[in-house]
């Protein structure tokens, strides 16, 4: 499963490649896009040049000249989305690094062109959270206004919205539920655009969105379940410990502490002096940062300190690390895993490259009803969150969740 000899991107590569199962790609773009690159030469500049020019041709009419049907286009855009992504979350180490705003609005405008297609169109809102709403968009798999179990789908740091449409939204109207995207703090429109960063009280955004929904007539409030898909995986399970009428919980992965993700030599540079911390970033570490390891620095950083997204932005370095370097520590859920109570399923998998470990100890300080299945590289299912087998995985999310429930 090597498109790339560089980790980072063959990650994200594999992802494109496995959002094919649901539309969310073509197996023959992604492939041809990896070998225009490799020829190139593997940067960030070639990979954002060449996924960004990929979205741009999808979202012109079709090659035979005709404008293409609706249902054509709707695809096209999909599709597009997911290379903009793609083209996004490398475009901080390009030679454009300032464009990132602009190409994430491109890829925002391709999920907007799609979920205007679809039918029935998803219901957008704007639900209330603080001075800054968040943008959601609720599927259905029909417009009866039948009551359906609906699923809460919830991003990691640096996903898109076409993300959630293969980890579950797709799955969802196939099983007849409703599938509820949002983009949170931290996330999406949030922060590329409105300039808010992560909480680490996320049950402040997922307790407006369950009163949202529960005024719906088409959502079984008893049977509204919360996914959390990579560092959501700590996210999701905050929330629920304190928005108990989550009747179902899914961590994919199981995620204590996103602070643990990152490197030790990085998280030794935390100190609890913020002009120490800051001195031994600036003056220590940042001078000695090859361009690859700045150019992540940079992207990891950015959900987390509106400074360090528009120093990127700018093609410079943040100067405060202490600050973001706090935030994402105090996203440790340790201490409240005891207080979720509903059914819980972790997620886990082999050769997870980011937080090896802590889905098994999620699961183990859990007291709620709770089961732990681990995907394996046996079905092609390994890495962080399964890039290449989102089918596989969303089939052993939504089987559990239509078990645990269909009594409820």
């Amino acid at each position: 499963m090597t498109l790339f000899k560089d980790p980072a991107f063959n990650f994200n590569g594999l992802f494109a490649l496995g959002g094919s199962g649901y539309g969310a790609s073509e197996v023959g773009e992604v492939l041809t896009a990896v070998n225009t690159i490799n020829k190139a030469g593997l940067s960030a500049q070639t990979y954002t040049e060449t996924f960004k020019k990929l979205g741009d041709q999808l979202r012109k009419p079709p090659s035979s000249g005709q404008p293409g049907t609706e249902t054509t286009t709707r695809f096209r855009a999909l599709r597009a989305a997911q290379y903009y992504a793609q083209a996004l979350f490398f475009v901080l180490g390009s030679d454009t690094p300032g464009s990132e705003e602009e190409l994430y609005k491109a890829g925002r405008g391709s999920w907007d062109a799609f979920c205007e297609r679809c039918d029935p169109v998803p219901v957008t809102a704007r639900i209330p959270y603080g001075k800054t709403p968040l943008p959601a968009w609720f599927f259905r798999p029909d417009s009866s206004g039948e009551r359906r179990p609906t699923v809460i789908l919830t991003n990691g740091s640096d996903g898109q919205n076409v993300d959630m449409w293969t980890y579950g939204v797709a799955a969802a109207l196939q099983r007849g539920w409703n599938a509820l995207v949002y983009d949170g703090p931290g996330q999406g429109q949030l922060l590329f655009v409105d300039q808010v960063v992560f909480t680490p009280r996320w049950e402040t955004v997922v307790t407006p969105i369950v009163d949202w929904l529960s005024a719906r007539p088409d959502v079984d409030t008893r049977k509204i379940a919360l996914t959390g898909l990579s560092m959501a995986g700590d996210l999701a399970p905050r929330a629920a410990a304190f928005e108990h009428r989550i009747a179902a919980l899914v961590a994919m992965p199981g995620v204590l502490s996103p602070w643990l993700g990152f490197p030790p030599e990085i998280r030794e540079i935390l100190t609890p002096d913020k002009e120490k911390t800051n001195n031994i970033w600036n003056k220590e570490v940042v001078p000695e940062l090859p361009p690859s390891a700045a150019a992540t620095m940079k992207k990891r950083i950015e959900p987390f300190s509106v400074p360090a997204m528009l120093a990127a932005r700018e093609g410079k370095m943040f100067t405060d690390f202490y600050t973001p370097a706090t935030l994402i520590k105090s996203l440790d859920i340790t201490d409240v895993v005891g207080r979720i109570k509903m059914p819980t399923l972790v997620l886990d998998y082999d050769f997870e490259q980011f937080y090896p470990g802590q889905p098994r100890q999620l699961f183990d300080k859990l007291t709620a009803p709770k089961d732990y299945v681990k995907l394996t590289a046996a079905t092609g299912a390994q890495l962080h969150c399964s890039p290449m087998a989102p089918q596989q995985h969303c089939e052993v999310v939504f089987d559990w969740l239509q078990e645990k429930l269909s009594g409820s």
